[in-house]
């Protein structure tokens, strides 16, 4: 998995004006980052002088040493598996300093960045001490015995698709940020060398300026701020550091601390590569930008990942704070329910009519379209909701249907579909013993037939149970439960709709009542379409988990191929580390395989699915976010 860059955020122990010192803290991190496998380090601004040495930055012989550092610095960067890294220092070019950040790698010297935007208010002063980029008058600079580029138009391609881009401390914080410019031309990575002082309040404020600049530039953002060994005369400063992935945060050092220390994360690019290649508004927007110069950095190609240094969510839909999730089943509820009253309320209509199973998506769909009705201020009678018994209804989930539903204050029907169903087969010159696809869709078919005429009796709009994960499997039968007039589940996987259903339950319903008691004994029920006989106990005797396999498994797949881009071989790797325990490799391998096979062989039944309502940020209609032929290949 040569997609993942292993970036650190390093902290060293920082003196003002004890180059030497300062030096050798740098290089005991960049040993330590070795043996860490890290490919690219950044540490803070001005950390080979210091960033508080004021006006002796004036002085030619704190210069000096600080270029002689480097030269040192450049020399260790030659040893093998050294990852290239950005250090701060001062650096007197034409009569004038600027405060850069040095890029370097396998034992040269590769470029030199000045800071674009110095802080000249409150408490800081580096306009006094030191020209911007703005300034700068000379594409190149020499400096150590290297003659490399200057400016703040430098991007470093360092291979395996990773190209880097450096910023300094307030460029971050201004309306314009040069790594707005690289990244629109190219780099995934950010860099930022800082100084940021600590303020009460500053901390959070620095975390979101990190994360919100990794997702508009669709990047990855490292931050490294000075440790507390710069000066107290005014200032403290806590050495933060974070590491930011298109608005995620992935790590976040902790601050105050005395020791050397770095924070490390892998960062995925090839992810970054796809969410640009698929955002035209970012595509568009570099055409706005001026050119930037690319410098290549000649290091070698990196090792395929055996182990990340970023968690793994096994579950990526669903959050894992109990807060948090419970924020989610409210919001995607109420985008569901206004989704259907907003249509509703567009024809002037007052009816719906829903296929109630007993099962969980049904139950969701239900509670669906309960909320629209009370946000139209309709009365609920207007839900019309029908069970309709078959070959494999269940007693648990037929009364589990007619106990909601009177919990709800819904009316309910119900029409036996048993003798319809025998009647079809023995016009299809079945044999009923056969429990065949046949067998199974006739009642599924027929349980759309009785909804779409019920809408035209009633004048009502037929509601859609499916969820996202049965669309992105094609676990629906083709003009059965895959049609209806308004599909309210097709946003929601499966992992996420039972947790809707249980905050419900929490939530709105009173503890004990029947709709709780029904909604809880849904939950506890396993998902099937139940389309073949129970067993001899009457119990369900077609799992669906067994047939297409697990549901946590189909929606981690869904995730990491559909939002996040990643190649078969990449999601098995991933789902081997997040299932570590669950389930065995050859297990994950086996339902990924099924996975692909059923997406691309099953995307006939997405091309026509009813309208509804987006929710996350995965859709697979054809309308909104994914459109691929039915008949695609090659990539199962």
């Amino acid at each position: 998995m040569n997609d993942f860059l292993r970036v650190a955020a390093a902290v060293p122990q920082v003196r003002p004006c004890d180059v030497g010192g300062n030096t050798a803290s740098v290089k005991r991190i960049l040993e330590a980052s070795v043996r860490e496998g890290v490919d690219v380090v950044v540490f803070p601004e001005l950390c080979i002088t210091g960033y508080t040495c004021a006006d002796l930055f004036y002085t030619p012989s704190l210069l000096d040493d600080s270029e002689r550092a480097l030269a040192s610095l450049v020399e260790a960067s030659a040893k093998p598996g050294t990852p290239v890294f950005a250090v701060g220092l001062p650096v007197r070019i034409g009569g004038r300093i600027f405060n850069c950040a040095a890029v370097v790698s396998g034992g040269r010297l590769r470029g030199l960045v000045p800071k674009t935007y110095l802080p000249s208010t409150h408490e800081f002063y580096e306009a006094r001490w030191f020209a911007s980029a703005l300034e700068a008058t000379d594409p190149e600079a020499t400096l150590a015995g290297f003659t490399v580029p200057f400016g703040n138009d430098l991007v470093f391609d360092a291979g395996d698709g990773a190209v880097i881009g450096v910023e300094i401390c307030e460029d971050m914080w201004t309306a314009n940020p040069p790594s707005t410019r690289l990244t629109l031309r190219g780099a995934n990575v950010v860099l930022n060398l800082s100084a940021s002082n600590e303020l009460v309040g500053k901390t959070e404020y620095r975390k979101s300026l990190v994360a919100g600049q990794s997702a508009r530039c669709i990047a990855a953002y490292v931050y490294a701020g000075a440790g507390v060994g710069e000066s107290t005369t005014d200032l403290v400063f806590g050495g933060h550091t974070l590491i930011a992935e298109n608005g995620a945060l992935l790590a976040e050092g902790e601050r105050f601390g005395r020791e050397e220390r770095f924070t490390t994360a892998d960062v995925d690019v090839g992810f970054l590569d796809f969410e640009r290649s698929a955002n035209y508004a970012f595509r568009n927007a570099a055409t706005t930008v001026g050119t930037v110069r690319r410098v290549d950095l000649g290091a070698p190609a990196r090792p395929g990942r055996a182990e990340l240094r970023r968690s793994v969510d096994a579950h990526p839909f669903v959050p894992d704070a109990a807060a948090d999730r419970n924020a989610r089943c409210r919001e995607i509820l109420a985008i569901q329910s206004t989704g259907l009253a907003t249509r509703l309320s567009a024809i002037g209509c007052r009816d719906v009519v829903i296929g109630l199973s007993g099962g969980l998506d049904s139950a969701l769909a239900l509670l669906v379209c309960v909320e629209a009705f009370d946000r139209l201020g309709l009365d609920r009678k207007g839900v019309h909701a029908f069970t309709m018994p078959g070959f494999g209804t269940t007693k648990r989930t037929k009364g589990n249907a007619e106990i909601l539903c009177e919990g709800l204050g819904v009316p309910l029907e119900t029409i036996d579909i048993t003798a319809m169903s025998r009647r079809h087969l023995a016009d299809l010159g079945r044999d009923e013993s056969v429990k065949d696809i046949t067998y199974e869709n006739t009642q599924a078919r027929g349980r759309t037939y009785i909804l779409m005429d019920k809408a035209n009796q009633l004048g009502g709009l037929v509601i859609g149970t499916g969820d996202l994960s049965e669309l992105a499997l094609g676990w629906c039968t083709y003009n059965g439960d895959h049609m209806s007039m308004y599909g309210v589940n097709a946003g929601v996987p499966k992992t996420l709709v039972k947790y809707i259903v249980k905050w419900y339950a929490e939530e709105r319903c009173r503890e004990g009542s029947a709709a709780s008691r029904a909604l809880t004994d849904i939950l506890a029920t396993p998902v099937s379409p139940e389309l073949l006989p129970a067993k001899a106990d009457g119990t369900i005797a077609q799992v669906t988990e067994d047939k297409v396999g697990p549901y946590e498994l189909h929606d981690f797949f869904l995730y990491h191929f559909v939002r996040r881009g990643a190649p078969k071989e990449k999601i098995r790797r991933l789902a081997e580390i997040a299932f570590n325990g669950v389930y065995e490799a050859g297990f994950i391998a086996k339902w990924l395989d099924v996975f692909m096979r059923r997406f691309y062989s099953q995307q006939f039944k997405r091309s026509c699915m009813p309208d509804g309502p987006k929710v996350g940020s995965i859709n697979l209609s054809p309308r909104g976010d994914w459109r691929m032929p039915s008949d695609a290949g090659g990539m199962r």
